[in-house]
């Protein structure tokens, strides 16, 4: 009766362990996720900033559907 109740207790230390843990673990996600809720990742760029977006080479009316599909595959805009 007396390993019984060993057994039990150890049981029931190792759960609440892992539901501590769990919440631990749960809530420090929740407030990494608040702190990068209001972070704003699209400033205008200071300093040397580059332009990266390619223009597609000719006339944009003289493309077609076929011209402007492959463009859109080639530089994935």
């Amino acid at each position: 009766m007396k390993g019984r109740f060993i057994t039990l207790l150890q049981t029931f230390k190792v759960m609440l362990l892992f539901i501590g843990c769990t919440l631990f673990f749960y809530y420090g996600i929740l407030w990494v996720s608040q702190e990068y809720e209001s972070y704003y990742r699209y400033d205008v760029p200071e300093g040397n900033a580059v332009k990266v977006v390619a223009e597609p080479i000719g006339d944009h009316e003289d493309s077609t559907i076929l011209t402007r599909l492959a463009w859109f595959y080639k530089l994935g805009e």
